[in-house]
């Protein structure tokens, strides 16, 4: 809820309720009191666990501490539950949905509930607008949801998930990717950008796949780092000053447990392209190879097919050089990068550059 009380004003707290001996509480009314604060809560039960077995209805209508105006109600109706509001900020929600490793599921009930909120504020920059859908609850779960929303220029949020047995799928489409990546702090300056994001989850492991268009970056420190270690110091600088446009990001990964398989990350733009692959151990160790390669190189490779020779060998000395190898690798608090120049760039890269370029 991203609520404090004020320490200069008085407050005043109305409990009825009690307790079983299986410990399971029963909340007639509960209500907190603040100036123009007020939050609301009619006929809750909760678990030993305190989580929500049954509901009447909570109203919340109070100004949080980004002094933000909430107001919306969750209410049940014949089984039904239903989200409905004028505006609720969700910035702090967002955040703690990306990155708290302590998440908890406040629901313990198989329901549905249908939202219907008329402004979601996502960050200082960026509001939803008619956020509409349907989430269904099965055994403490999400198994089902179908939310859309829209940003001030007209573009649009959609997010999905379907299950099917023990499998489940999970979409997220954004026509304006900047209020979700720009939450990455290793990512400075991002602006732009469509995200495409898909993954389908059975058994505890998770396929996925994500794909950022058209976005461009001012601060990449790892990428910084490379391109310095590589002598592209030209680069380096646009990347630093007016940031670097790619016209694609895709990224193919899988989650079991603790560890991120990358099976590969391509990035192509004017500037530059990228392709790596790697692992990640939560918050323990990360492991990443890859090849990055100016796009003079690769505009040279292309314009001179299909006479491979002279461009992977080079009739000039050091005319052969495309690119860099790289590799990042330690703690994730303490990576160590190191990098070689390549004078033959892979047929993986070669492949997937080839494949960019006849797509577009």
């Amino acid at each position: 809820m991203n609520y404090k009380k004020n320490n200069e004003s008085e407050a005043s707290i109305l409990l009825e309720g009690s307790k079983n001996n299986k410990d399971v509480f029963f909340i007639k009314s509960f209500l907190i009191s603040e100036e123009k604060n007020r939050i609301k809560v009619i006929n809750l039960k909760l678990n030993k666990s305190f989580k929500i077995l049954k509901l009447g209805s909570i109203n919340l209508d109070y100004i949080d501490v980004e002094k933000q105006k909430n107001q919306i109600t969750l209410s049940s109706k014949k089984k039904k539950y239903y989200l409905e509001g004028s505006f609720f900020n969700a910035n702090k929600l967002i955040d703690d949905l990306l990155f708290d490793d302590n998440k908890t599921n406040l629901l313990n009930i198989d329901t549905n509930l249908k939202v219907d909120i008329k402004k979601i504020r996502l960050d200082n920059e960026n509001n939803l607008s008619n956020f509409t859908g349907n989430i269904t609850f099965k055994n403490k779960e999400v198994v089902k949801a179908n939310l859309v929303g829209k940003f001030s220029d007209n573009k649009k949020l959609k997010f999905t998930i379907n299950s099917n047995g023990n499998s489940k799928i999970t979409t997220l489409f954004l026509d304006n990717a900047t209020p979700i990546v720009k939450r990455y702090k290793f990512i400075k300056g991002f602006n732009d950008g469509i995200l495409d994001y898909y993954s389908s989850k059975k058994f505890g492991e998770s396929n996925s796949q994500l794909k950022i268009y058209d976005f461009k970056l001012k601060e990449l420190p790892l990428l910084t780092k490379i391109l310095t270690l590589a002598s592209l110091q030209g680069i380096a600088d646009i990347l630093s000053g007016e940031g670097i446009r790619f016209d694609e990001f895709e990224m193919s990964f899988r989650n079991k447990e603790n560890l991120m398989n990358i099976n590969e990350i391509y990035a192509i733009g004017p500037a530059i392209s990228i392709l790596m692959d790697g692992y990640i151990e939560k918050n323990e160790l990360v492991s990443l190879r890859g090849t990055l390669v100016p796009a003079t190189t690769i505009n040279k490779f292309i314009g001179s097919l299909p006479v491979l020779g002279k461009i992977l060998v080079g009739s000039k000395t050091g005319e052969g050089v495309f690119g860099v190898s790289f590799k990042i690798k330690g703690p994730t608090k303490n990576l160590e990068t190191s990098v070689n120049p390549i004078k033959t760039l892979t047929p993986r890269f070669i492949t997937r550059t080839l494949e960019k370029i006849k797509k577009n």
